[in-house]
């Protein structure tokens, strides 16, 4: 399948300017990464580019993008992401989100007073407090014990940071700097958002890896049981990131929703 995303930068104000590629044509599909940066979602935007226009930013702080003093929280991010989608006058979208970006999809929908984003789909999502289900620490667990609760087979996933050019490394740590600023206090959840989550009215799937242990099966279920349309589906032999464990598998659950949505 080709897949040739074009770069952009959008200037949304003085000081906050969003990187993203665009790749396909059709309906609009937002693609939001997770702590990892935005190469843990390039096989989403890869395959859902074949059948719908794709759009796929860095969040600022990542990779090297800069983050302006103002963008503390994800619901900062989530809202530069409506500016993003007001600036690129899109309307009808989907907005899929791996991990953290699940959670800054949940609050682009309740932000999202101009009614443009019409459905989500969240990948292993973080965001909510569940209680006996905590979410596991990566500044604790360290690089390898991160692989072993992120992946069904972590030998197959993990790569040592230390084997990696310097260059990458700095970009590891710094992208881990920025997530500890937006989502280290309370860790990796807003206390409140679970209950919010009963005012999107919207449809939202729901995708989770069975063997996740960075946040577990059980996690996930009280996630979809949070909004008041959505619809839970459990990717068995995967872990936190089943789109790169059972792309197969997780690409067919993703498809049949939407294109439900498109019917």
């Amino acid at each position: 399948m080709s897949y040739t995303p074009v770069s952009h930068i959008a200037d949304l104000r003085p000081g906050l300017s969003i990187r993203y590629e665009q790749a396909g044509q059709g309906r609009p599909v937002l693609i939001l990464h997770g702590g990892g940066g935005t190469a843990t979602v390039a096989g989403i935007a890869r395959h859902v580019s074949a059948s719908a226009l794709t759009i796929l930013p860095t969040h600022p702080g990542w990779n090297g993008t800069a983050k302006p003093d103002d963008v503390q929280t994800v619901a900062d991010l989530a809202k530069a992401y409506l500016a993003l989608l007001a600036h690129l006058d899109l309307r009808d979208v989907i907005v899929i989100g791996s991990s953290i970006g699940g959670w800054i999809a949940s609050e682009m929908a309740l932000h999202d007073a101009d009614k443009r984003i019409s459905s989500l789909v969240l990948v292993n999502a973080v965001g909510i407090h569940v209680e006996g289900e905590p979410i596991a620490d990566p500044f604790v667990l360290g690089p390898r014990g991160l692989a072993e609760h992120a992946f069904h087979e972590p030998d197959k996933f993990f790569v040592d940071p230390a084997s990696l050019p310097a260059e990458q490394q700095a970009m590891q740590r710094a992208n881990m700097a920025t997530m500890r600023i937006i989502a280290g206090a309370p860790f990796m959840h807003d206390p409140q958002l679970r209950e919010r989550l009963r005012q999107v009215g919207i449809p939202v799937l729901v995708v989770w890896g069975t063997s996740d242990r960075v946040v577990t099966i059980a996690y996930g279920l009280a996630y979809a049981d949070a909004f008041a349309n959505a619809r839970f589906t459990a990717v068995p032999l995967a872990g936190h990131l089943p789109h790169l464990e059972q792309p197969v598998k997780t690409f067919a659950i993703m498809d049949e929703f939407m294109q439900t949505r498109n019917a």
